[in-house]
């Protein structure tokens, strides 16, 4: 009763991180450039159960020892937006952004603006970087035209071109934010596909996750019953033993 009480409790545990993973990812359904996350875990079996003196012997019992997310990396749809400053990648690979201790992070979102100096910044306020670094327009810029390649021009000439770089594994890539990753190592991407006034928009897909959110909270419910049948079958059974005569 003990083990099976215990393997109740494992699989509600895991169940219930399963339930954060797909809230995070409907939460973020209409978020630019955001990648759905999945959950897998590692199962543990236990080699025999404790009443190995009794026959027949006890069958393994698998418990699950831990849990990780791991990012879904497929494109999602590109949206147009007519906004001069949206990027949306119609190729593989991140565009580059600049962290507030100086390192560099990596995102599909290229839902970007001005700021009030005229620096070209993510949603979050983070500077867009080039291979020259972070870009600051002026007044004088005029119209500012983003080809295919990233290179940026404007009405005083070129001025520089977006970087675009991938990974040689993505999976390594650590998730930090909704639409940003860490990762080593990056390469520039030598045949990226930009369009202007788009962007990539979520990759989550809503009829998948509903179907899981119900999925999951019915087996939740399920499991929930099944340990509280098994309080009730033990409070049964010490009423019982308490009142066997000696």
């Amino acid at each position: 009763m003990e083990n099976a009480q215990l393997v109740a409790l494992s699989r509600q545990s895991i169940l219930r991180n399963h339930l954060d993973v797909i809230a995070n990812n409907m939460a973020n359904i209409n978020t630019s450039g955001f990648k759905s996350q999945e959950m897998s875990f590692v199962e543990y079996i236990m080699p025999v159960a404790d009443g190995t003196a009794f026959e027949p012997a006890d069958r393994e019992i698998s418990y699950v020892d831990m849990f990780t997310t791991r990012t879904n990396f497929e494109p999602g749809t590109v949206n147009l937006t007519e906004n001069e400053f949206d990027l949306a990648l119609n190729s593989e690979g991140f565009f580059v952004v600049q962290m507030e201790d100086g390192t560099e992070a990596y995102t599909r979102s290229g839902a970007f603006q001005l700021d009030a100096t005229g620096q070209l910044i993510t949603a979050n306020g983070r500077p867009v970087l080039t291979d020259a670094g972070a870009i600051t327009f002026a007044r004088e810029d005029g119209l500012i035209e983003i080809a295919a390649d990233g290179t940026i021009a404007t009405e005083l000439g070129i001025r520089g071109k977006i970087r675009v770089v991938n990974f040689d594994d993505v999976r390594t890539l650590e998730k930090v934010g909704d639409t940003m990753f860490k990762g080593e190592n990056p390469v520039q991407v030598a045949d990226a596909r930009i369009i202007q006034g788009a962007v990539e928009g979520s990759n989550v897909s809503g009829v998948s996750e509903v179907t899981r959110l119900i999925e999951v909270t019915r087996a939740y419910d399920a499991t929930s019953k099944l340990v509280k049948d098994l309080d009730e079958l033990r409070q049964q059974a010490i009423s019982t033993l308490g009142r066997i005569q000696a």
